[in-house]
């Protein structure tokens, strides 16, 4: 009797590639609440490294000069990339990130489908947006 192949819904992973991805990782632990999921390292410095807030992962590792890495392209370049994370207290994130040092992008406000929302830029400069809208792919969509 042959099994059926159970097929796995797609996973998404965003990636990044750090200039200093120990320093990264601090800053993801310390100011938005990520935690180490693993991480993998060869004569103290990191390789990979899978960081957990919620039931997502976040991966990320050193900027390299590899065939992925001239994918990415260079990080002061033009970028169109930004991350949005769901949290149920913006206020409270927004005053811990701007203490923290985080460039404010966008001001704390409420956005007119209903979330609270700002955005601020990490310390290597990637964009992040966060508010309390949170999408669910079991849920229908707001109306267009």
């Amino acid at each position: 009797m042959t099994q059926a192949k159970t097929l796995e819904a797609p996973r998404l992973y965003p990636t990044l590639r750090c200039k200093d991805a120990e320093a990264m990782i601090r800053w993801l632990k310390d100011v938005l609440g990520f935690t180490e999921y693993v991480v993998y390292r060869k004569d103290g410095a990191v390789l990979h490294a899978e960081l957990a807030i919620g039931s997502s992962l976040l991966m990320l590792g050193p900027a390299r000069d590899d065939d992925y890495g001239k994918l990415v392209g260079d990080p002061a370049g033009r970028r169109t990339d930004a991350l949005y994370l769901a949290v149920d207290d913006p206020d409270r994130l927004h005053d811990k990130a701007k203490a923290a040092g985080a460039k404010i992008e966008m001001p704390l406000h409420n956005t007119d489908y209903g979330s609270r929302d700002f955005a601020c830029r990490d310390i290597e400069g990637n964009l992040w947006s966060f508010g309390t809208y949170w999408p669910k792919v079991t849920e229908k969509p707001l109306p267009g």
